[in-house]
């Protein structure tokens, strides 16, 4: 059974015991395969309920999730499919928080007072378009990049604040409550910003420099560089692709490549320390790139995006994945994004199609829910200045997870084992 949004085919797969459905374009022959095609970034909405694809040619869809239900759709509320054409290859996408009352006021209500849901697009030109999703319209557009706005955050703080990263070596920090006339401009790096992620506690900004291999800090309370992460235990010549904060904020992991192999470090937000590597060696040179990486809203796993696999799901410490998708030298992977509710990973390819994949759930431990709750608002330095044992610091501070691991089930030619949910 299949059916259709719009220019896109929904298809549920059965190649993958880990794959839920796949959502295929519906392209003119003319414009297969040719640049432009790329899902370069999918989202869901804070609440979970709308799922953004950036299916290529410069037009975003946003469906209803989940895609084969009716559930929660209401009199009130439009349900229906969104297409949104941005006259240029989108890069980037990303929800804006559900606001705050007093935020929703400065910003024009849809029909029947509804809050709108805000969804902003970074074009291969350098302007931002801001849509409101629940009537399909344009809000606005913010100028000022001068390259590829490759990646968009917005802090869930509950502001209409959003970041953007730019080829154009910056990053601009967006007032959208003002329509974007109060920005903040933060310059540091020496060639393109690939990613950028902001800690849960909105404290902290992480950007990481495509060529310049920069891993920098920013205070997101002063606008100000906090330090570059330096002394990775990889090769110098690499690449950096992706970062992430864990849900607590204590760790932020970054992924890099090069032309044998790809790497995933561990830092120490706050004291600058390296925690671990996880490495993985390529069998072809330089045929294997680490696209993108995700914590889970549990903190407990790292999805991971290669171009070898669609998708691996790691738990930081161990050293076999907790779940990988079959080799797959087409899949092409681009980009990865969570459900908020965990239990589902959208990834998209190069050819524009996006898949959903059924990632592992676990009931996190008595443990890890507390040292969570912790380290959200507790730095590394309080928590070694506290008259704790030994052992408790090292769990508390996540230096318990081996400093270096080598991923021993991606290059080995056995045959893969089907995961099993």
């Amino acid at each position: 059974m299949c059916s259709t949004h719009g220019n896109a085919e929904l298809q549920p797969t059965p190649s993958d015991p880990a794959l839920l459905l796949e959502l295929k374009t519906r392209r003119p022959p003319s414009l297969l395969e040719l640049a432009g095609c790329e899902t370069w970034s999918v989202d869901f909405s804070p609440d979970g309920a709308w799922f953004a694809w950036s299916m290529g040619h410069g037009i975003i869809w946003v469906v209803a999730w989940p895609l084969d239900s009716q559930e929660g759709h209401g009199e009130t509320t439009d349900r229906g499919d969104k297409s949104f054409s941005c006259g240029q290859p989108v890069w980037g996408l990303a929800f804006g928080p559900k606001p705050h009352s007093s935020v929703a006021q400065t910003s024009k209500r849809t029909a029947k007072g509804k809050e709108p849901l805000l969804l902003a697009t970074g074009l291969e030109n350098g302007v931002i378009k801001i849509w409101n999703v629940l009537t399909g319209h344009a809000v606005f557009d913010l100028r000022g990049h001068e390259g590829v706005v490759r990646d968009l955050v917005f802090p869930q703080n509950g502001t209409l604040t959003l970041i953007s990263a730019s080829r154009d070596k910056t990053l601009r920090i967006w007032d959208l409550a003002h329509k974007g006339k109060k920005v903040q401009v933060l310059s540091g790096h020496k060639d393109w910003i690939n990613s950028c992620c902001v800690s849960p506690d909105c404290s902290m900004m992480a950007s990481v420099g495509r060529f310049d291999r920069m891993v920098c800090l920013w205070s997101l309370r002063s606008y100000t560089f906090i330090r570059n992460l330096t002394g990775g235990a990889h090769k110098t010549l690499c690449l950096l692709s992706s970062c992430d904060f864990s849900p607590d904020g204590a760790v932020l992991a970054t992924a890099a490549f090069s032309g044998s192999g790809w790497y995933i470090d561990l830092w120490d937000p706050y004291t600058s320390e390296k925690l671990a590597t996880l490495a993985d060696y390529f069998d072809v040179y330089g045929k294997n790139q680490i696209s993108a990486i995700q914590f889970s809203p549990s903190g407990l796993h790292l999805a991971i995006v290669t171009d070898d696999r669609a998708l691996r799901i790691w738990e930081p410490g161990e050293r076999r994945m907790t779940m990988q998708t079959r080799r797959d030298r087409d899949s092409n992977g681009l980009c990865c994004n969570y459900h908020p509710q965990g239990g589902v990973v959208a990834t998209g390819t190069r050819d524009g199609h996006v898949r959903f994949w059924r990632a592992p759930v676990t009931v996190p431990s008595l443990c890890h829910l507390c040292r969570s709750a912790l380290r959200f608002s507790v730095s590394t330095q309080q928590i070694e200045a506290l008259p704790l044992p030994k052992r408790i610091v090292e769990y508390l501070t996540y230096k318990n997870i081996p400093e270096r691991l080598r991923n021993c089930a991606s290059s080995s030619d056995d045959e893969e084992e089907d995961w099993e949910s």
